[in-house]
């Protein structure tokens, strides 16, 4: 007997912001440690990219990393991609952070899933804020702010997996 998964019993996520540096891959961060807690590491796929190409291959920025780093996520691993369109063809979650990215990686969509991407904040609604706002030009304050509205819309993603998942 295989053990092996099929791609359709795989649920996979892609998180986008704009560089891949900050928000997206503390999304990818602290979901694969949610994901690990809740049983689903092995049946979820995570990834995370940028609508833009300033950042291909480099690690997170800095400051995301020391924060993510003092709750415990591991972010040192991750390097910045750009999205392409095979991303939102692929993946079943595609989550932007904010409503500038997900204009532009819906304009990257083919025309039939123009609607699939939507906001990361959908999945904490009582949160009471629809984007994650970017960081890069703030202080310290600024990424623990966007790692708490992660947690709390992660936490959410994965009670919606679950629910798919039964």
């Amino acid at each position: 007997m295989n053990n092996m998964l099929t791609p359709t019993q795989v649920t996979s996520v892609i998180f986008i912001c704009m560089g891949n540096i900050c928000r997206s891959p503390t999304a990818e961060a602290v979901l694969r440690r949610e994901l690990t807690a809740a049983g689903l590491a092995d049946v979820v796929l995570v990834d995370s990219a940028g609508t833009h190409a300033y950042h291909i291959g480099n690690p997170p920025d800095a400051r995301s990393t020391k924060t993510a780093a003092l709750r415990g996520y591991q972010m040192e691993a991750l390097r910045a991609r750009q999205a392409v369109r095979e991303d939102i063809e692929h993946f079943d979650y595609v989550l932007a952070m904010d409503h500038e990215n997900l204009r532009l990686i819906q304009a990257l969509a083919p025309a039939h899933l123009r609607d699939k991407p939507r906001l990361l904040m959908s999945f904490a609604p009582d949160y009471g804020i629809d984007e994650v706002p970017d960081p890069y030009y703030g202080g310290d304050q600024g990424f623990e702010q966007v790692l708490d509205m992660i947690e709390a819309a992660c936490a959410g993603l994965i009670q919606a997996i679950q629910r798919q998942r039964r």
